[in-house]
C-alpha cells in the first residue's frame, strides 16, 4: 500500500520515511535513531524554549495542509531563539496524531519542517522527538540556539531614549485569520479546504499565508545582538501586549506612533497590529543614534517609537502620548 494509515504502517515504517525527510543539522553528535540526542554547545551555553500548537486551539486540519504546519512549528518556534540573540542549532519535535492519519501527511509535515529551517534558519537541525497518538493533532517543539559568545537579549534591558524598532510586518496574520473564520468555516456550500484554497489564491493571500505558514525574520536576531539590541522579543500575542512585556520587565514606558505602526502593517487595520499576534516578528530597542537596515533576513525594518520613562513606577505602553491597553492574544480567554 503506498500510503497506508500510521495504524496500517506502524511506528517502525512510519519512522523509516518520516526520518530520512529531516535536516541533520550541523551541531549534532548523535541525531535521531538512539534514546537521545547529543547536541554540541560550542558557547558553553545554550537557549532553549518550547511550544505547543493544538488541533482546535491553534490550527485546524480543515484550513492547514501538513506542509503548513510543519512550516508554522518551525516559524514560531525558532523566532523565539532569535529573539534571544541566538542562532538556532536544532529542535526536538514531538507529533501526536489519531492512527487513521496516512503516512502521506507525516512526510508531508517533515517536508514542511525541513522547507522551514532550510528558508529560515540554514544548519539548524531536527535531532529527535516523538511520535504518538492522540484524537486531537499535538505538536510540541523544543528548539536550542547558540549565543555565539553574545550576552543573551533579554526583555528587561530597555533603556530611556533607546528607539523602537520593528523586523517583519503587523497585523496580517489576525487579519488572515479573519477571513478565515468568515469564508472557510465550512458550514455553507463550499468545503473549508477549498474555500481555504480561493483565499490562498486570492486578494487576500498574504494574509492567509501569514497566518497559516508564516515567515520569521529569525536571522535578525543575531544581526540585532550584534548592533547593541538592549531588549528583545517574539511579537507573537500582539504589539500591545508584547510592548508592555518589555515596557514592565525594563520598568520603561514605551512610546509608540500611530503613523508608524499603520506604515508597519499594510494591508492590516490597526486593531489588527495592536491586538491581533501570530505575527512573529521582533520588537526591539537599539541605542540612539544606531540605525539598523532598512531589510534585515528579508523582512522590512521600521522605527515605531521610543523608549521614554516611566510615569507609573511600573513600566506602560502609550500611542501617540495616550495609554495603551495591553491587550492581545491569551489563550485562556480566547
Amino acid at each position: 500500500m503506498d500510503d497506508p494509515t500510521l495504524h496500517e504502517a506502524g511506528e517502525l515504517e512510519a519512522l523509516r520515511r518520516f526520518l530520512p525527510l529531516l535536516p541533520a543539522g550541523d551541531v549534532t553528535d548523535v541525531g535521531p535513531g538512539d534514546d537521545a540526542a547529543v547536541v554540541r554547545a560550542p558557547d558553553g551555553r545554550f537557549v532553549v524554549t518550547t511550544d505547543t500548537m493544538l488541533e482546535g486551539a491553534d490550527f485546524r486540519l480543515s484550513w492547514s495542509s501538513w506542509h503548513d504546519l510543519g512550516w508554522k512549528a518551525v516559524a514560531t518556534n525558532l523566532i523565539d531563539v532569535a529573539a534571544m540573540g541566538a542562532r538556532p542549532t536544532s529542535l526536538v519535535v514531538a507529533l501526536a496524531v489519531a492512527p487513521s492519519t496516512r503516512v502521506s501527511a507525516l512526510e508531508a509535515f517533515a517536508r514542511g519542517l525541513a522547507d522551514a529551517i532550510a528558508a529560515m534558519a540554514p544548519g539548524c537541525g531536527v535531532v529527535g522527538g516523538d511520535l504518538g497518538t492522540a484524537p486531537h493533532a499535538t505538536i510540541a517543539v523544543t528548539a536550542f540556539g547558540d549565543l555565539g559568545g553574545r550576552a543573551p537579549v533579554l526583555r528587561s534591558g530597555a533603556r530611556v531614549a533607546d528607539a523602537v524598532w520593528c523586523v517583519g510586518g503587523l497585523g496580517l496574520a489576525a487579519t488572515g485569520l479573519r477571513r478565515l473564520f468568515a469564508e472557510a468555516h465550512g458550514e455553507g456550500a463550499e468545503p473549508a479546504s477549498e474555500a481555504t484554497a480561493r483565499l490562498r489564491a486570492g486578494s487576500h493571500g498574504r494574509a492567509v499565508d501569514a497566518q497559516l505558514a508564516p515567515v520569521s525574520p529569525v536571522a535578525a536576531g543575531t544581526m540585532l545582538a550584534d548592533l547593541g539590541a538592549t531588549a528583545m522579543l517574539d511579537v507573537s500575542d500582539g504589539l500591545a501586549l508584547d510592548a508592555a512585556r518589555i515596557a514592565r520587565a525594563s520598568g520603561v514606558r514605551i512610546a509608540l506612533e500611530s503613523a508608524a505602526v499603520d506604515a508597519a502593517s499594510p494591508g492590516a487595520e490597526r486593531s489588527a497590529a495592536l491586538h491581533g499576534g501570530e505575527d512573529h516578528a521582533l520588537l526591539v530597542t537599539l541605542p540612539a543614534g544606531v540605525e539598523p537596515p532598512a531589510v534585515l533576513a528579508g523582512q522590512p525594518v521600521r522605527r515605531l517609537g521610543v523608549v521614554e520613562a516611566a510615569t507609573d513606577g511600573i513600566g506602560s505602553v502609550a500611542l501617540d502620548g495616550e495609554p495603551l491597553d495591553a491587550r492581545g492574544w491569551d489563550p485562556y480567554r480566547a
